[in-house]
């Protein structure tokens, strides 16, 4: 019982304190997700635009920088339509925001590229 007491008078303020300062520091395994995931290589590659996609995006006049903070960097994965184990690029569907979305985005990310297909604007 005496370890124990010990062993709770170390663990609770050293846990206290490595969540203020992991807390303070911005720490997360959010990064872990799959949607996450999915997003942070995307993001990573090089980008190709189908035609169709290229005359979405000056329809609805939307840049490249938009697309990648705001659209694609908000956005969530939609792993029911999406096909994540197709070889070699998996296709996915990403809608964005996650809550209320606005903009549908399917794409295809292969090893060195991510192809951008179709731009739908949901409401």
């Amino acid at each position: 019982m005496k370890k124990i007491k010990f062993f709770l008078i170390g663990l609770i303020p050293g846990l206290i304190i490595v969540f203020f300062v992991l807390n303070a520091k911005g720490a997360s395994c959010s990064g872990y997700l799959p949607n996450s995931r999915v997003i942070a290589e995307t993001l990573s590659k090089d980008f190709e635009y189908s035609d169709n996609f290229k005359n979405e995006m000056n329809a609805l006049k939307i840049d490249e920088k938009f697309l990648k903070d705001s659209i694609i960097t908000l956005g969530k994965i939609d792993f029911d339509r999406s096909h994540a184990q197709k070889k070699p690029c998996p296709d996915y569907v990403i809608t964005s925001p996650e809550k209320n979305p606005v903009y549908e985005i399917t794409f295809e990310k292969c090893e060195e590229k991510a192809v951008l297909r179709s731009l739908k604007k949901l409401k």
